[in-house]
């Protein structure tokens, strides 16, 4: 019988970084502290827990099993003591999401929320990886993309809220230049694309619209965020690819346009990511509940977005 439930929860922090270091930061203690905590838990199992491999500590076959048992036993034991804990509705909630749906669309749409909800304060930070939300302290993390639940904890909800398809845009002013009247007459100016575009490249799109040369195309622009890329177009730069609902402003105004009507390949399907034992819940359904009907009210046209 384990005496020490601590060393049960440092090595489930030090397994899920296959990291001592890791363990460290996030447990707010020493490296050797953990390592010492790791050694006495082997000791009174009697097994190897973790393999070096590296800079990295990997699972023994016996390590895996604990880590499986003691996910769900620490994720119970948690459970039972927000629910003791629970918080109002009133309070902080720490949001995440990326750089460009925080600037475009959020951070306009907050003061409605305020206006509904002036007893829940927000606080948003902009982040594209897959935080761990537990050592970051983020409530909810608003994902988007073909492989967030590949990603997200096994131990957190993944909630997906629609998705949307992916066109060119550029600006009114070069449509009307160009001319654009095929998608081949894309490669006379420049592509705007993301440094790491993931699913949601140009190759693939021109090869939807079956275009052959693309992969020729000398005129390129790099940036690490959309939000960039729209600003790039919005001036007359070039194309990109984006999902309207982050330039519908823009699309309303006749700043921007979808030369074409042919959508990406791969959507962009929207989740939200959180605790489903968090004490904060109840503050957290508010805002999902509010997140859900501004999308579904603003974008309901099924051609836009679904």
């Amino acid at each position: 019988m384990l005496k020490n439930i601590n060393l049960l929860v440092t090595f489930e922090c030090a397994a899920r970084h296959n990291s001592y270091s890791l363990a460290a930061d996030e447990l707010c203690i020493s490296q050797a502290a953990v390592s010492q905590q790791m050694r006495q838990l082997e000791q009174s199992l009697g097994c190897r827990l973790f393999v070096r491999k590296g800079k990295r500590m990997l699972l023994s076959q016996q390590g895996q099993s604990l880590f499986e048992c003691a996910q769900q036993a620490l994720a119970i034991i948690s459970q039972g003591v927000n629910q003791i804990h629970q918080e109002e509705i009133a309070g902080e909630l720490t949001i995440s999401s990326t750089q460009a749906f925080t600037t475009l669309w959020l951070m306009p749409r907050m003061q409605r929320f305020s206006e509904l909800h002036p007893e829940i304060q927000i606080r948003v930070i902009s982040s594209a990886g897959f935080d761990d939300l537990r050592q970051a302290h983020i409530d909810l993390a608003i994902r988007f993309g073909t492989e967030v639940e590949k990603y997200s904890q096994d131990s957190l909800s993944c909630e997906c809220f629609g998705q949307s398809a992916v066109y060119p845009v550029c600006s009114a002013q070069l449509a009307r230049d160009l001319p654009l009247s095929s998608p081949e007459d894309l490669l006379s100016t420049w592509l705007v694309t993301l440094e790491n575009p993931g699913a949601y490249d140009w190759q693939s799109w021109f090869e939807k619209a079956g275009v052959q040369a693309s992969n020729q195309h000398a005129k390129w622009t790099r940036v690490n965020s959309t939000d960039m890329a729209l600003t790039a177009v919005l001036n007359g730069h070039g194309v990109t690819l984006a999902v309207p609902y982050l330039y519908q402003s823009q699309l309303d105004a006749g700043q921007l346009v979808i030369p074409f009507q042919l959508p990406h390949p791969n959507p962009v399907r929207r989740y939200m990511v959180y605790d489903p034992s968090s004490a904060r819940l109840a503050r957290l359904k508010v805002f999902m509940a509010w997140l859900k009907a501004e999308m579904a009210d603003a974008y309901a046209n099924p051609e836009v977005d679904n």
